[in-house]
């Protein structure tokens, strides 16, 4: 078991199989030494979607759980980009962050919620974990999800 590895297994957190896409998209391109991972959403191991819309039936805390669930999800595509060895990832590099809302008063809470997915990057990955970032809002997502995440990831070739 390799260091990423026990780390995940001592957080006690397991790896859902890659979401395969919706529509008409890869869910990864490596390009050199960079992984694009396309847009996760809060789509449980057990198949269940995290739902709703911050500032009507989404608090800060459930946005922030479906947020690691996204995360959870980029390291699975991470994972499988890396040939299973997530030794392999040098930098998440950059996270883009999606919260479905209303826009009434939500604003300051939108990047509380993204901070889900990059409190578990740096948990996992330590300093490699540390990202730039963008956290907005939106009126829907797919799957009628809560929250939808894509990442730039550097990995050694």
């Amino acid at each position: 078991m390799n260091t990423i590895e026990k780390r995940l297994n001592e957080l006690g957190l397991i790896l859902p199989k890659p979401v395969a896409p919706v529509a008409n998209y890869v869910p990864y391109v490596i390009s050199g030494n960079q992984v694009f991972i396309a847009g996760q959403t809060s789509i449980q191991i057990d198949g269940q979607v995290i739902k709703g819309r911050l500032g009507d039936d989404l608090t800060v805390e459930r946005g922030q759980d479906a947020a690691r669930v996204c995360a959870l999800n980029l390291i699975a595509q991470m994972k499988s980009a890396c040939d299973g060895d997530l030794t392999r990832v040098k930098q998440i590099v950059k996270v883009g962050g999606f919260v479905c809302c209303n826009f009434e008063n939500t604003a300051i809470d939108i990047p509380k919620i993204i901070n889900g997915c990059s409190d578990l990057f740096v948990s996992v990955f330590g300093d490699a974990g540390k990202h730039a970032r963008f956290a907005v809002g939106s009126p829907s997502l797919p799957l009628d999800c809560a929250v939808e995440i894509d990442a730039v990831v550097e990995i050694d070739n």
